[in-house]
């Protein structure tokens, strides 16, 4: 008989692959999760920091001083000048709802802000190029009377510029403050109270402005405006170069779908259901985790008491169910989506507060430079202040407040509220908007004293001629600005991030970003409708001679609009209902990101 063949050793063999493959696949899974924790960090602010730093630098020193270069280079009319530079801004402001539904939907913050920065530099290249060019303005007009202004291709040429820059910031500005936070546990430094991450961020960023204001205004009013649109030119380069460089450094958080589409697709839901009876209790309601792991990574939204008719979306029903039993996102939402609709509804009021307080005071920075080229600005014989350049002082205040508030003010206050950060974002804004009243108090006093001074030494129909008024009367309203933004600015873009969708913050910086633009639109037409309506008794806002004008009349006006608007504040504030949330730890997280790569994974599949 033939020997017996010998045992098979392949079942072993197989056995000891599987279970090597195992371990294989936790060391790969450990060793990403670990490479996961190690991006992000401290370590990234230089290059992210560099980019936003130079692209301050370059924005103020293009826009700061733009209004001298629309009246006397471009020879404007001060009200046209004063509203070409509103509605810019107003588009500018609105473009970053476009740049966040991109980064949030598809794009990501990174790619966002990279291609962003390359527009924004075309539009910067592009008015250098008309300012170095003769042909490209109109020529000089030094005494200010009958000037010829810029043509229609001139004009063409300016719009052209100011919409590609307007284009570039609407991925910049959502987006940039946004990915610099997505590098820190924010939870961790606010629990620890050690620093407050948007203050320090304001402060670098007023660093930079305070450059671009004394030294590309001094460029632009004292060597050529060549020189000094090519400088911040060359600045927004060299951002893109150093942000693009951090790129391996970078914690990139995977965009998690439109969540415009998820807002339309809960109020259908909910418009679908509207017959439906609601369950009496809410843990009937439709949660899925896993279907909400890619747009709920640190945290799940619970579900709130608050308008309830939404609450219909996730009512299950066995008709709401596809194959393989996935959810007809049209028929049926999880609690967390309805929450994410009814957090950005409860935002909408505080967010709404900002717009008429940007619509009474968006011009008074442009009145502000004229007012300033009027007086004396020596501070030698032989030196004298930029126009521009008075906005240093509310610039100052900032560097110096933020700092002060996050050392002393916070320390102070938590001794009567007990809170970590010494006061809670809404008060924050209530102070700031408050502040913002007094500064414009001060800059109708201000006006009828540089009237008065205009009067006494017969300068009324001298609008080129200095008055003999010290510049320095202008600077207690810029401190005043500056202290009120470190108060309200501050403390709405906190607002915006802490009380957003964690999936929908680079939209929620994108709404700060709109209640400026909506406030820019605002505020042309109510200098528009003054200019129009007090022409006949005495304009206001004169073109060309501000000395005629009434602009303290104009600033008391906005002082009654602003007064209007704080108590509005007040009631929304005090009516407001924080977020509900559960908040996520570090192992969830990283099971969140497996679960949201693998319902991606499906949906691919399914596609």
């Amino acid at each position: 008989m033939p020997p017996p063949p010998p045992p098979s050793t392949t079942s072993e063999e197989e056995e000891m692959e599987e279970e090597n493959g195992e371990k294989g696949k936790m060391v790969s899974e450990n060793e990403e999760k670990q490479s996961r924790r190690q991006l992000g960090g401290v370590r990234t602010m230089p290059f992210i920091l560099a980019n936003e730093v130079c692209d301050r630098f370059a924005g103020a020193g293009f826009h700061i001083n733009l209004i001298t270069y629309l009246t006397q280079v471009l020879n404007l009319p001060l009200v046209q000048a004063s509203n070409t530079l509103t509605n810019f801004g107003g588009t500018a402001n609105f473009t970053p709802l476009v740049g966040a539904f991109i980064a949030d939907s598809f794009a990501g913050r990174f790619w966002t802000i990279t291609v962003a920065s390359c527009i924004y530099l075309l539009g910067m290249v592009t008015i250098t190029i008309s300012a170095v060019l003769p042909q490209l303005r109109p020529p000089p007009c030094t005494t200010q009377v009958n000037c010829q202004q810029a043509s229609h291709l001139q004009l063409w040429i300016l719009y052209i510029s100011l919409l590609l820059s307007a284009v570039g910031t609407g991925g910049l500005r959502p987006c940039v403050v946004m990915f610099a936070a997505d590098q820190f546990d924010m939870k961790k430094l606010k629990t620890a109270s050690k620093w407050n991450f948007f203050n320090w961020y304001f402060v670098c960023m007023a660093f930079a402005s305070l450059l671009a204001i004394t030294v590309v205004v001094y460029i632009q009013d004292n060597v050529s405006w060549g020189w000094g649109l090519g400088v911040p030119t060359i600045a927004m380069a060299i951002s893109i170069f150093a942000f693009v460089v951090g790129s391996p450094l970078y914690k990139k958080i995977k965009p998690g779908g439109s969540p415009f589409l998820r807002i339309v697709q809960v109020i259908v839901a909910a418009w679908k259901k509207r017959r439906v009876v609601k369950p009496s209790d809410s843990s009937e309601l439709y949660v899925n985790k896993e279907l909400d792991a890619g747009i709920a990574l640190h945290g799940r939204l619970l579900h709130s008491d608050q308008f309830k008719c939404l609450d219909r979306a996730a009512v299950k029903d066995d008709s709401d169910m596809n194959e393989g039993d996935r959810p007809n996102l049209w028929r049926l939402a999880t609690v967390h989506r309805v929450e994410e609709l009814k957090t950005i509804i409860r935002v909408l009021p505080i967010w709404s507060a900002t717009i008429l307080l940007v619509a009474s005071s968006s011009h008074l920075h442009s009145f502000t430079v004229q007012q300033a080229r009027s007086m004396d600005r020596h501070l030698s014989p032989s030196f004298q202040i930029p126009p521009a350049s008075m906005s240093i002082f509310t610039t100052l205040t900032l560097i110096f407040g933020l700092p002060l508030y996050e050392r002393l003010f916070i320390p102070f206050a938590r001794r009567f509220t007990n809170n970590p950060v010494g006061i809670t974002s809404l008060q924050r804004m209530g102070i700031g908007l408050g502040i913002n009243i007094i500064a414009t108090v001060a800059s109708a006093l201000t006006e009828t004293k540089r009237k008065a001074a205009a009067a006494e030494h017969n300068l009324l129909d001298s609008p080129t001629k200095i008055i003999p008024i010290s510049v320095f009367w202008l600077v207690p309203q810029y401190f005043l600005h500056g202290l009120s933004e470190v108060f309200m600015n501050v403390g709405h873009l906190e607002f915006l991030y802490d009380q957003s969708p964690e999936s929908m913050r680079s939209t929620a910086a994108a709404l700060f970003w709109i209640a400026i633009a909506l406030g820019n639109y605002m505020g042309t037409i109510i200098v528009t409708l003054v200019h129009k309506y007090t022409a006949e008794t005495g304009n206001w806002l004169p073109d060309r001679n501000l000395n005629r004008g009434y602009l303290d009349n104009f600033y008391w006006l906005a002082t009654g609009v602003q007064a209007v608007n704080l108590i509005y504040y007040l009631i929304c504030a005090h009516l407001y209902k924080f977020k509900p949330i559960e908040e996520i730890d570090d192992d969830d997280d990283e099971e969140n990101l497996e679960a949201a790569d693998n319902i991606r994974k499906q949906e691919l599949i399914a596609v």
